[in-house]
């Protein structure tokens, strides 16, 4: 996809509420609208279809900003395994910013964890027309035993916390009782019945998902109020080779979205 000539990317800090640097790049293409992105668990701003939808809305003239939550990638913060309203209130953070800098956040875009917690931002802040989750978990109690193992509530039960390893068996982070806890009192299916239903959400998932079953798309679109579901067949989690294909998903839903937006306001 050719560039934007008259774009520019670079890097800026946001302050979020537990005054961390929250580190991120702007697609700057000198529109007032902006498009939000948010990376999914254990990855950053840098990962690679995250930039490439990026570099997508910014070709099409709009703005773009990715960056990474507290804790991951370049931004302050520890890393934790739950988190996904600490990570809503990096967003909320994010969001308030361009607000306040007189620019329109039109839409928020997050992939795997990252697109959870655009739709639970979207269930408690009524302030962004539009969403775009890609590849979301819609039950967050499952996918804890592969990575936890089979045993994890007896374990944290008994020593209050869990390290996990990587494969090569060094040490990659800790999960502790809160963290976990808070996953599994995260309920998407009560969160997303609270999406307004003039906010427009774009549900996007692979059919062929190693990590999180395409069943999980399905069961969002049976409750989010306004949502159109797309099912890429044969795209992995990271959609590997099928990259162009997503942003063909991605780019006509927030054109339509700006459109409209604009249309209203008129």
């Amino acid at each position: 996809m050719a560039q934007n000539p008259a774009a520019t990317q670079q890097k800026m800090m946001i302050l979020n509420k537990h005054n961390e640097k929250l580190v991120g790049v702007l697609h700057e293409t000198g529109s007032k609208e902006i498009v939000v992105l948010c990376h999914g668990f254990q990855s950053s701003k840098e990962y690679s279809i995250v930039v490439i939808t990026a570099n997508a809305i910014e070709s099409v003239g709009i703005s773009a900003f990715r960056f990474d939550f507290a804790g991951n990638g370049e931004s302050e913060g520890s890393f934790q395994f739950g988190n996904y309203f600490r990570e809503v209130g990096d967003l909320r953070a994010v969001i308030d910013y361009f607000t306040g800098a007189n620019r329109t956040v039109v839409a928020i875009l997050g992939h795997s964890k990252g697109g959870n917690a655009v739709l639970l931002y979207a269930s408690k802040y009524q302030d962004i027309p539009a969403v775009v989750s890609v590849s979301g978990r819609y039950d967050l109690k499952r996918g804890i035993e592969e990575r936890l193992g089979k045993e994890f509530l007896e374990r944290i039960g008994k020593d209050g916390y869990i390290d996990v390893k990587t494969r090569k068996g060094e040490f990659d982070f800790r999960v502790t009782k809160e963290s976990l806890m808070e996953r599994l009192k995260t309920n998407m299916h009560e969160a997303c019945l609270s999406i307004d239903k003039r906010c427009r959400v774009l549900i996007v998932h692979g059919s062929a998902d190693e990590l999180i079953p395409v069943e999980d798309a399905l069961e969002f679109a049976k409750i989010i109020p306004n949502n159109r579901l797309q099912i890429i067949e044969g795209a992995s989690h990271g959609y590997t080779s099928r990259e162009a294909e997503l942003v063909s998903v991605i780019l006509p839903f927030i054109k339509e979205c700006l459109q409209q937006g604009k249309k209203a306001s008129e």
